[in-house]
């Protein structure tokens, strides 16, 4: 057969990964026909999953970790940015001890995996994929986060964390070799992926920075950020796109070319990159309240495309920045060393550049002192919590609604309580809390305006930016939001949650609405009762763009 003019699509450098090793259990080299093959026992696929969801629900790289030592010691990092790094590292600390989940949203499992033809499996590896994951998520603290539907509007949690999503494809070449890339992807960063459909006028660089920054804006902040940002320009089709965004975000591809050739294959644009890292610094969100470090890092992937398409795709990794390697050779089967000793991160307890006074607020006083506090405070304050808060979110909001549609009152403790957005992880032995971060506050825009007006939410925590309509309901009817740190959940449940019971609708598991009580529970006022938004004036873009000479 005549050759063809052919490259590898993602053509990557030597893998640098520091592995350790799992097991040799359940591994057989044979030869046939001359040719060396690898038997894999479905044991050590079932044993390798457990062990990296394990992993990644405690441990973190180390790269990963210095990074955040690094806002810690920037001297032009803001006072938030270094609290809020200092935080995570803190978190890390806690949550390497094996008993807290760093996230209590512990993600959907995502297992990407490529073996090649000389991997003999008995041929079910989809399964014995899975077997790890429900072993890892029914054995740990974790949260089981999978809803199955029933109709198309009735949904049950799995109450396994299953399913996963597996895709396993070939290996090129005969080296008995599987190469497997574990993530637990949580909802927050899943729900910042994004694809968009443009085409070759955007391609050139002034106006695709301009492009970039409008949507950069929209990012936000409620995955948890510092983002490791991923965007792919090009594709050849838009799930490839999306695909390649995905991988770029956990570093996957970071051994790609730096350019590309008539053949096609994908590379990175390295200067590319450091203006658009340069761009997310400038645009203000920092780390989540206000500085320069939205992103630790920025990867731009370029791809080929057709003509007439050209597919943009964003994608990015969160402070859970949960992944793992592994692979599996005629050696044994390897996972990606993850740091076991965080705490060598972080910086000393008296390090006066994370000292800010924060302003202490009672919250078991009765609402309107609570609000009459908050009045008098500048949005962008950090403020520390004590007291009774209700957590409810998505589903309790739902029911609540549906109350208020029935002629019901408000309930009283939405009414004399602030809410907390936020569904712990499983409650370890002995402890009064599992791991008990905030989730995404947008999520619950549109439930403000009809609960404050009914004399209830009208202190909101949970993480992220809020819509426009929440700033207005605020202004109309007295309310508040306060901004949590998204990100340290083990760190809020070790230190912080001191108390933690159901409240109502207990049938809904972790989606319940609970009762907590905490102390110096950490904070920032984001939106207040005079229609002041700490995120407005980042949110639209300033860019301009400058056509060179001639374009």
């Amino acid at each position: 057969m005549s050759e063809i003019p052919y490259t590898a699509p993602l053509p990557l450098g030597p893998d640098t990964t520091e592995y350790r090793l799992v097991g040799t259990e359940g591994l057989r080299s044979r030869t046939v026909a001359g040719r060396p093959f690898l038997e894999v026992g479905p044991r050590v696929l079932r044993t390798l999953t457990r062990q990296a969801m394990e992993d990644m629900a405690h441990l973190l790289r180390p790269s990963h970790l210095a990074q955040l030592r690094s806002i810690v010691d920037d001297p032009e990092a803001s006072g938030n940015d270094r609290f809020v790094a200092s935080d995570l590292l803190r978190n890390a600390a806690v949550a390497a001890g094996g008993v807290l989940p760093m996230c209590q949203d512990t993600g959907t499992a995502v297992v990407i995996g490529q073996r090649s033809n000389a991997v003999l499996t008995d041929g079910d590896d989809h399964r014995q994929i899975s077997a790890g994951v429900y072993d890892a998520y029914s054995r740990l603290n974790l949260r089981y986060s999978q809803m199955a539907p029933l109709t198309m509007w009735d949904e049950v949690n799995t109450g396994t964390n299953l399913p996963a999503q597996i895709d396993v494809k070939l290996l090129p070449g005969n080296e008995p070799r599987y190469e497997l890339l574990f993530m637990a992807k949580g909802g927050g960063s899943a729900n910042k992926t994004f694809l968009y459909q443009e085409s070759k006028a955007v391609l050139e660089e002034e106006r695709m920075l301009a492009f970039l920054e409008e949507r950069l804006r929209s990012l936000s902040t409620a995955a948890c950020p510092p983002y490791h940002l991923a965007i792919v320009v090009g594709g050849s089709s838009a799930d490839q796109a999306l695909t390649v965004a995905k991988l770029a975000s956990t570093r996957q591809l970071d051994a790609l070319p730096d350019r590309g050739s008539p053949l096609g294959h994908g590379f990175r644009d390295h200067a590319f990159e450091r203006r658009v890292h340069e761009l997310t610094r400038r645009i203000g969100y920092g780390a989540q309240f206000g500085g320069k470090y939205f992103c630790h890092d920025v990867r731009v992937v370029r791809l080929p495309r057709h003509g007439g398409s050209l597919p943009i795709a964003m994608a990015v990794s969160c402070s859970a920045d949960r992944q793992a390697k592994a692979v599996i050779t005629p050696e044994g089967a390897f996972l990606e060393r993850l740091e076991t000793d965080p705490a060598r991160f972080q910086p000393p307890v008296s390090d006066e550049r994370l000292s800010q006074d924060a302003v202490r607020v009672d919250l078991d006083q009765p609402m309107d002192r609570i609000r009459s506090q908050l009045s008098g405070v500048p949005v962008g304050t950090r403020v520390s919590l004590d007291g009774t808060i209700v957590v409810a979110r998505d589903i309790a909001h739902a029911r609540v609604r549906a109350a208020l549609e029935r002629g019901e009152p408000m309930p009283a403790y939405l009414r004399d309580h602030p809410v907390y957005y936020a569904g712990p992880a499983k409650t370890p032995d002995g402890r009064p809390s599992g791991s008990f971060g905030p989730t995404t506050a947008g999520r619950m825009d549109g439930y403000v305006e009809e609960f404050q007006r009914a004399g209830g939410s009208l202190v909101m925590l949970a993480k992220g930016n809020r819509s426009r309509q929440v700033v207005d309901a605020c202004r109309r009817h007295g309310g508040f939001y306060l901004g949590s740190v998204g990100g340290p959940a083990a760190r809020l449940a070790e230190e912080c949650i001191r108390e933690v019971e159901v409240l109502d609708h207990s049938d809904l598991g972790m989606e319940a609405v609970w009762r907590i009580r905490v102390e110096d529970f950490p904070a920032f006022l984001v939106i207040n009762d005079k229609g002041d938004d700490f995120f407005a004036p980042i949110s639209s873009p300033t860019l301009n763009i400058t056509p060179r000479p001639g374009v």
